[in-house]
């Protein structure tokens, strides 16, 4: 579908480590982790890591809206809270719901984390504990 395909051609364009490889590299890469994602039985959630301290980005939104087109289970980490104020934190966080909210109805289940400070390690390990104990 048309979101995948410019995710997947963004994606491959963007960090991720994918940049320094030839076009053949990122190919390769990009195809095991689709396979990864869209093939393993096991998966239970996929955490999307989202930088806080960035307004919500056009390739993350159609990432997340690939998976949800795909019924892939996911959650958000907002990380790095520790770099700004927490009064910016509760802004950005209230601009990326709201924009969440434009295309879903449902919001998925969202974290802090600052690994710096290890903020929010204690509640993603319950949560996943709590996925854990679900299945």
């Amino acid at each position: 579908d048309s979101s995948f395909r410019r995710w997947r051609s963004s994606r491959v364009g963007c960090g991720y480590g994918f940049a320094q490889r030839g076009k053949e590299g990122r190919e390769n890469i990009q195809r095991i982790i689709e396979d990864y994602i869209l093939e393993r039985e096991q998966l239970t959630n996929l955490f999307v890591l989202i930088d806080c301290r960035h307004e919500p980005q056009k390739i993350d939104l159609e990432f997340m809206e690939w998976l949800g087109e795909n019924e892939i289970p996911f959650s958000l980490i907002f990380t790095k809270i520790d770099k700004i104020s927490k009064g910016r934190l509760q802004e950005n966080l209230k601009v990326y719901q709201t924009k969440l909210l434009e295309s879903w109805e449902e919001l998925p289940p969202i974290l802090l984390s600052s690994s710096e400070k290890k903020e929010g390690r204690d509640k993603i390990l319950n949560y996943i504990d709590e996925i854990n104990k679900s299945l």
